[in-house]
């Protein structure tokens, strides 16, 4: 009998690529004839492309998804001596970021449901250190903001949504970014929108946080040969441009993993001591424009 391996590779990313070749290569090669690589036509076309209707919000690429949330964090100035709530079902560069602004982060517990943040442990971690709250949205799946946004207006705290996992997302009534600050976001290739190295974004309303951040990802400056203390955190247009063609399909491809986890959560749903996820009524991750938080409710 002879026995066979089978290696079933953990991400699909070639495939992904050549499903969607000539559309990359053809940004790729946009970005080859601009003689522009960094900051250049590419990326500043990808930056209204994903931040949906320009007049709503205002977007920051930079250099990966860590950078987007500790950038998010120094423009709000928190630093030592704050807390930072945030809870410990995430990847290690959420608290890291605080870390990196020296101050604490401050751990809750998760959904037992949803794996996201649980709103109901939150207030019992809110001390007078207390600046800011980090929820993050899991497996394609947005945290409850509602709950979220109205403890932070009782207690004037901060919120930066750490959505690395769920690009265009949306819960009942709202979508990532009406009720915070600031998103952050990564681009790396695990991500639901991912680009072929490190890549992240910074989207938000705030218009301070946009002053404060155009100068520190790009070492101090707003103006050409003019710097004060920054930092080197700019995305590439070669990323930019992976990114751009990537988007026209986030729609698609979050519908084809809904049908797919649909069919595994049938066939797996008589198996005993295993959970399966949990999808909250209402909830749903589709492309669609932020709008303000001040404007009307009705607006699109």
């Amino acid at each position: 009998m002879i026995e066979q391996k089978l290696s079933v590779p953990f991400y699909g990313h070639t495939r992904q690529y050549h499903n969607i070749k000539a559309e990359i290569d053809a940004q790729i090669k946009d970005v080859l004839e601009s003689g522009q690589y960094v900051m250049g036509p590419v990326c500043k076309r990808f930056e209204q492309e994903f931040g949906g209707v320009p007049r709503h919000q205002v977007r920051h690429r930079v250099g990966n998804g860590t950078d987007a949330i500790w950038l998010a964090l120094e423009a709000l100035g928190v630093g030592p001596g704050d807390e930072v709530i945030t809870h410990t079902n995430t990847f290690f560069a959420t608290a890291e970021a605080v870390w990196l602004r020296r101050a604490t982060p401050v751990f809750v517990d998760c959904d037992p449901k949803t794996k996201c943040i649980d709103p109901t442990l939150i207030e019992a971690a809110i001390t007078p250190k207390t600046k800011a709250i980090i929820p993050v949205h899991l497996y394609g799946q947005c945290a409850d903001m509602k709950a979220i946004r109205k403890i932070a207006d009782k207690h004037k705290l901060f919120v930066i949504e750490d959505n690395a996992q769920g690009i265009a997302s949306a819960g009942d009534g709202f979508r990532v970014g009406e009720l915070s600050d600031a998103v952050a976001t990564s681009f790396i290739i695990q991500k639901n929108l991912g680009c072929f190295g490190d890549g992240g974004a910074i989207v938000t309303n705030n218009s301070e946080i946009d002053r404060i951040v155009r100068k520190l990802r790009n070492h101090g400056s707003d103006k050409r040969s003019c710097h004060s203390v920054g930092y080197n955190s700019r995305l590439d247009d070669l990323q930019a441009g992976v990114l751009s063609a990537k988007l026209k399909h986030i729609d698609e491809w979050s519908d084809q993993r809904r049908a797919w986890a649909a069919r595994y959560t049938k066939a797996l749903s008589g198996v005993k001591n295993l959970t399966l996820p949990y999808e909250t009524p209402g909830y749903r991750q589709r492309l669609s424009p932020l709008r303000r938080r001040d404007q009307e409710s009705g607006a699109p």
